[in-house]
């Protein structure tokens, strides 16, 4: 994994395992991330599809129930196709764009 801080988020990349063994590796360092905003960079990956993706729903899920953001990144899907359980979006701007919504919202009590 390789591992990049943000002022208020990290962005967490893959670093040439495949895409289960990343997201198995993700989930038993959660403990070093969980008071983190999270970005998960999926840029590499080129054919992916909706369940594949799903081997983040468990440490979304976690992180986000912790009060946190966790946000996949990967255009190789239309927005159709995307499961709703997970917050994915095409770029790494959008993801920060989505951490800073997401902290509003916090903030607001939402």
């Amino acid at each position: 994994m390789k591992i990049s801080k943000e002022e208020n988020f990290t962005i967490i990349s893959n670093e040439g395992e495949n895409l289960t063994d990343f997201a198995s590796e993700l989930t038993s360092h959660h403990s070093d991330f969980e008071k983190e905003n999270l970005v998960i960079n999926l840029l590499e990956f080129k054919d992916l599809s909706s369940s594949n993706l799903l081997a983040f729903l468990e440490i979304s899920d976690v992180h986000r129930n912790a009060g946190k953001s966790f946000v996949l990144v990967n255009d190789s899907m239309g927005i159709d196709d995307l499961p709703d359980e997970l917050v994915v979006v095409p770029t790494l701007q959008e993801a920060e764009d989505m951490i800073q919504m997401d902290e509003i919202q916090r903030d607001l009590g939402f």
